[in-house]
């Protein structure tokens, strides 16, 4: 049988992020016998659930209304299309438009588009057509990730994130 002292010595002092499956398999392994219900009772009564980790940090952009652009390269939109392939597979298309010229920048498509290939990708379109001012997107994962920000800051361009159900951000204004 189990005793909270031991389950607690496995646990606390030991492992702090183990629920109480994990500790299942550690004390199985050691030799104990245990049925994981009583185990699962005994790790709640001696308060030893693992605390939950806060939500994911999601980057802050800037919440002013958006001005109409007054010339090329002042503001560049991005958003991704998705669809799937017969097989089922998803791929993705991720558009760069000039917002003053309606201009189509780049069309990439791939069935994955990392932050690290996002900022790849327009960096490559800098080169051919000069820097914007800023950029413009819904707040997906691939677009809020380190590398992004972490471009923004190197090349000093403010991104503008409205809200994902808000298209062209209409919402804003």
């Amino acid at each position: 049988m189990v005793t909270p002292a031991a389950m607690r010595e496995a646990v606390a002092a030991e492992r702090r992020r183990f629920g109480y499956r994990r500790v299942h398999v550690m004390l199985e392994r050691q030799g104990w016998q245990v049925n994981q219900k009583k185990l699962r009772r005994l790790y709640r009564e001696e308060k030893l659930q693992v605390r939950k980790r806060g939500g994911r940090k999601r980057a802050l952009g800037t919440r002013r209304p958006m001005l109409v652009p007054e010339r090329p390269n002042e503001r560049w939109s991005l958003d991704f299309v998705s669809d799937a392939f017969t097989d089922g597979r998803r791929f993705r298309v991720r558009a760069i438009v000039d917002d003053f010229s309606r201009e189509c920048l780049a069309l990439v498509a791939d069935t994955s588009l990392s932050g690290r290939r996002v900022t790849r990708e327009l960096t490559a379109v800098m080169a051919r057509r000069g820097r914007p001012r800023t950029i413009v997107s819904d707040s997906g994962t691939e677009l809020t990730s380190m590398a992004v920000l972490r471009w923004c800051r190197e090349t000093r361009i403010d991104w503008h994130y409205i809200a994902s159900h808000c298209p062209a951000g209409s919402c804003e204004a």
